[in-house]
Parts: C-alpha cells; sequence; structure tokens
C-alpha cells in the first residue's frame, strides 16, 4: 500500500470539527439574577395598567417615583452590605438622624450646602463604626446595627425633643420637590446611585473585592483582600446612602421629622431581597435592588388605587421575601448536589 493511500484511509477516519453550537441570548444571560425581578415588576405593571386607568398617568408615576426613590437609595447601601453576608438594620434611624440633623443647622441659619454636608458627615461615621464593630470587633452584624438603630433612634428623639423642625429654607425644599425636563429631581438621583453602584460592583476592583468577602472572607484574606476595610467601607457606604436618603426625606416634606424612617430598614431589605440578592452573600446586583424597590413601591400603589387593605399588603410583601430566600436556598442546594460527586 503506498504512503499517499495510507494517508488518504487515515483522513477518511477522522471525523470532521465540531461546529459551535449556536447559544441563544436570554435575558439572564445579560442580567443574571436581576432578571427575575425585572420580570416580576414588568407583569406587575402590565397587571396594574389593566387594572386601573390611573396607573399609568402622569401624576401617579410622579407620585410613584417619589416613593420609590428614597428607599431605594437606601437599598442600593443596603446591597453592599447584604453582599458581604452581612446586614444593616440602622437605616431608617440613621435617615431620621441624619435628617433632623441638617434640618437643625438649617434653622440656625447655616448655609444649605454646608447643613448637608454636615448631614451626609454623621452618615459616614456612624456607617465606619457599624463597620469597625464587625470587621474588628468581631461582632455579629445583626447585634451592632440592631444596637445602632436604638442609639441613633434615642439620639433623634433627644436633640428634638421628639418635635418636627420647620420652617426649612425653599431652596432646599426644592432639592426633593423639584423636576428636571419633567422628571422628579428624586428618580434622577435614584437613577444616578443605581447606576454609580452597578459601576462599582460590575467595574471595579472594589466591587469584585466586596463579592470576595460575601462568598468567604477567609478565602479573600489569603487571596490578598483587605477583607477589614472591605467591611468598613461598605458600612459607609450604606451609613452614606442613608444620610443621602435623610436629606432628601427632609427636603421633601421641608421639615426634620424625628419619626421619620421608621420600618425603611425592612424596605430596604425586602427590596434587595425581592430583586435577588441573597442573605448569605456574594449574589445579587444593584439593577434587581432597584427593581425590588419599585416592586414593593408599586404593590403599595397599586394597593391605594385598588382600595386594597394596607394590610395585606405588608402580607403579599413578607411572602414574597420567604418565597425569594427559599428559592433561593433550593437552587443553592440543587448546584451543590450537581457538583457533589
Amino acid at each position: 500500500m503506498s504512503a499517499d493511500e495510507t494517508a488518504t484511509r487515515s483522513d477518511a477516519t477522522v471525523p470532521p470539527p465540531a461546529q459551535p453550537e449556536e447559544r441563544v441570548l436570554r435575558l439572564g444571560d445579560v442580567l443574571g439574577r436581576d432578571a427575575g425581578g425585572l420580570i416580576v415588576l414588568l407583569v406587575l405593571f402590565g397587571g396594574l395598567t389593566l387594572a386601573s386607568d390611573e396607573f399609568l398617568t402622569g401624576g401617579n408615576l410622579g407620585n410613584l417615583a417619589r416613593q420609590v426613590a428614597i428607599f431605594g437609595i437606601i437599598a442600593a447601601g443596603e446591597l453592599l452590605v447584604i453582599l458581604t453576608a452581612g446586614i444593616d438594620l440602622s437605616v431608617g434611624s440613621v435617615l431620621a438622624l441624619t435628617g433632623c440633623v441638617t434640618a437643625e443647622l438649617l434653622v440656625h441659619g447655616w448655609p444649605v450646602p454646608a447643613a448637608i454636608l454636615v448631614g451626609l458627615m454623621v452618615g459616614v461615621v456612624l456607617g465606619v463604626f457599624n463597620g469597625a464593630m464587625v470587621a474588628r470587633a468581631k461582632l455579629p452584624p445583626f447585634i451592632v446595627t440592631l444596637g445602632m438603630l436604638g442609639i441613633a433612634r434615642g439620639v433623634v428623639l433627644v436633640i428634638t425633643d421628639a418635635s418636627t423642625i420647620q420652617p426649612l429654607p425653599p431652596s432646599f425644599s426644592a432639592l426633593a420637590n423639584g423636576s428636571v425636563l419633567g422628571v422628579p429631581n428624586l428618580l434622577w438621583i435614584f437613577l444616578i446611585v443605581i447606576a454609580l453602584t452597578a459601576f462599582v460592583l460590575r467595574r471595579t476592583v472594589f466591587g469584585r473585592y466586596v463579592y470576595a468577602v460575601g462568598s468567604n472572607p477567609e478565602s479573600a484574606r489569603l487571596s490578598g483582600v483587605p477583607v477589614t476595610a472591605v467591611l468598613i467601607s461598605v458600612y459607609a457606604l450604606s451609613g452614606l446612602l442613608a444620610a443621602v436618603g435623610g436629606v432628601l426625606f427632609a427636603s421633601r416634606l421641608s421639615a426634620g421629622i424625628p419619626t421619620g424612617g421608621a420600618g425603611y430598614e425592612l424596605n430596604a431589605i425586602a427590596a434587595c431581597v425581592i430583586g435577588g440578592a441573597s442573605l448569605f452573600g456574594a449574589k445579587g446586583g444593584a439593577f434587581g435592588a432597584a427593581a425590588g424597590a419599585l416592586i414593593v413601591g408599586t404593590l403599595n400603589n397599586g394597593g391605594n388605587l385598588l382600595a386594597v387593605n394596607a394590610f395585606y399588603l405588608e402580607i403579599i410583601i413578607g411572602g414574597l421575601i420567604l418565597a425569594a430566600v427559599f428559592f433561593d436556598q433550593l437552587q443553592a442546594r440543587r448546584r451543590a448536589s450537581a457538583a457533589s460527586p
């Protein structure tokens, strides 16, 4: 047999190269865990549009945007903490304290920018304290932030004597009640905060560190991640965004309300969890938290339009939280069983 014949037969036995399998691009491939919250939001919008003629009106959507924006901003800070497998229960009380501090300074004649800056600094300081207790003192985040919830709420009631602080300058009130291009300022600020949070988490080294700490802090430390600095930073950012919410809350009502922000921590946590974040860390994204905030706000708004008892809405939101955590754990167990030999 000639060499040419041998080569021909050898070539005939070689199978043709496999063609690359065509992959259909799905919403989940682009948005990951954020997709579920966005789908629920679209379904909810569609259902309320059919159920109420007033839902898609400009006035109602403007009210919805203002309702959602403040605790949506807080949810962005809460998300950073949750991604590290922590929790921040103090954001509602920090909101009240920073808003009242800002209002108190304005009443005493401080310039608006200076009063706002001091209010934001108070939020950062409280956040740094929370982070230091968690990262350095090794205290459980639940206990630390629960303690701060009581401290901040007590301090604001003491310094205000549980009284509303007003009147505030019109220029300060315009910050939250004004609009640009027909869109409420609160919505613009909310979108900017969510966009910046998404950029930090997806495109920066710090964002990768946050996910690494939430996945396994010891492995992250051995890999060179500054775990302590990351933990303090996420709590500081949570305090900062709670302070932003506090300033906007005072601006919207044109008053410092010492009882303001009650329950906002639960709304923020609910927004993150419903939007796809895992309470066990390292899973979730900014757009999912934004979708979760919109879901919670839309449920409340739609309930008001349809005259649904507000107590039923609380039951629905609580059920959504339980369902989100249940399915997250179910998926985690399935992945673990699939990975095991």
